[in-house]
C-alpha cells in the first residue's frame, strides 16, 4: 500500500470514529442485543437446557461462543447500516470525486467497524464472567480464539459494507445483515445439532456458523474441534472474498444507476 493510501485510509478511520462518537446509539445496540440473548438464554433457559449439553459442560460455558458469534453478526449489521446512510447522504459519491486513494474509503469503514466489533466482543466477554462464563483456554488457546474472531469480523464487515453499498434504504440495509445475526440460531450455537430435527440438523451442520462454533468453543472450554477448524477458517475466508469483491463492484459502479 503507497503512502498516499496508508494516509488515506487514516483520515477516512478518523472519520468514521468521529461519527461513531456522535451516534453512540448505534454502538450501544450493537453491543445490547447479543449481551440481552446472553443474560435470556443463561438465566431463562438456562435450566432447561443444560441438560442437553453433552460432557457435563454448564449451559453458559456452552453458549458463551455463539454469542460471540452473534456479536460479530451484530456489529456487521451496523456496519451495513452506517454505510448505507452515508450512501444515502451522498457522502460515499463525493469521496469518489475526491483527489483521494479510491479504495481507502471502504478500508477506512472496514477498520472502524472492526474496531467496534472488537470493543464489543470484549464487552460480551466480561458480562459473561460476570454470569458465570469459566472458560479453561491457555494462553495459546486464547491467541487462537482472538485470531479466529478477528478473522471472523473481518469477513463479516466486508459482508456488511456490501450489503450496506447494494441496499436501497437503510431499513433494507438492515435486512440484509439480518442472516448473519439470526443463522447462529439455526446452528450449535445454542443447542447441539444432534438435538434437532433431521432435516433441520443437517442445515445446521452444513452452514458457516457452526464450524466456526465449534471451533471458538472447542478453544475456549475444550470440547473437541475435529475437522470444525479448517472449516471455519475457510468459510472465513470465502465470505471476505466474497464481501470485499462485493463491495468493490458496487463502489466502482456508476452512482446513476
Amino acid at each position: 500500500m503507497s503512502t498516499m493510501a496508508i494516509r488515506d485510509t487514516t483520515t477516512m478511520l478518523r472519520r468514521n470514529l468521529r461519527h461513531m462518537q456522535r451516534f453512540p446509539m448505534m454502538s450501544i445496540g450493537t453491543i445490547g442485543m447479543p449481551v440481552l440473548m446472553m443474560l435470556l438464554f443463561v438465566h431463562v433457559f438456562g435450566g432447561s437446557l443444560d441438560t442437553t449439553i453433552p460432557g457435563g459442560a454448564s449451559y453458559v460455558d456452552y453458549l458463551v461462543p455463539g454469542i460471540l458469534v452473534m456479536a460479530v453478526g451484530a456489529g456487521a449489521a451496523w456496519t451495513s447500516v452506517n454505510i448505507n446512510t452515508d450512501m444515502g447522504e451522498g457522502i460515499i459519491a463525493r469521496f469518489r470525486t475526491m483527489a483521494i486513494s479510491r479504495y481507502s474509503v471502504l478500508t477506512g469503514q472496514a477498520l472502524s467497524s472492526l474496531l467496534n466489533t472488537v470493543l464489543s466482543l470484549a464487552l460480551v466477554i466480561g458480562v459473561a464472567l460476570l454470569n458465570g462464563f469459566r472458560p479453561s483456554a491457555g494462553l495459546t488457546d486464547w491467541l487462537a480464539a482472538t485470531g479466529l474472531l478477528v478473522l471472523i469480523a473481518f469477513a463479516f464487515t466486508w459482508l456488511g459494507i456490501a450489503f450496506g453499498m447494494g441496499a436501497k434504504t437503510v431499513a433494507g440495509a438492515n435486512s440484509s445483515a439480518l442472516p448473519l445475526q439470526f443463522l447462529p440460531f439455526i446452528s450449535s450455537a445454542f443447542v447441539p445439532t444432534d438435538s434437532m430435527s433431521s432435516g433441520l440438523a443437517w442445515f445446521a451442520e452444513h452452514q458457516p456458523f457452526t464450524p466456526i462454533t465449534d471451533t471458538l468453543r472447542g478453544l475456549l472450554i475444550g470440547t473437541p474441534i475435529g475437522d470444525s477448524g479448517y472449516w471455519a477458517v475457510g468459510w472465513c475466508l470465502v465470505l471476505s472474498a466474497v464481501g470485499y469483491a462485493r463491495a468493490r463492484v458496487l463502489f466502482n459502479r456508476d452512482p446513476s444507476r
